[in-house]
């Protein structure tokens, strides 16, 4: 578990899944934009 606490405690271990998650929701944005775009053209 002193692993886990270390990850928890760490600013630049939650940094890096804010940016992560920052990353991944703008990718998700994207697929739902064309997805969206394309079918309004079709």
């Amino acid at each position: 578990m002193d692993f886990f606490k270390m990850l928890t405690n760490d600013p630049v271990v939650m940094f890096s899944f804010g940016g992560l998650a920052i990353v991944l929701a703008i990718c998700a944005y994207y697929v739902y934009y064309f997805i969206k775009h394309i079918q309004d053209d079709s």
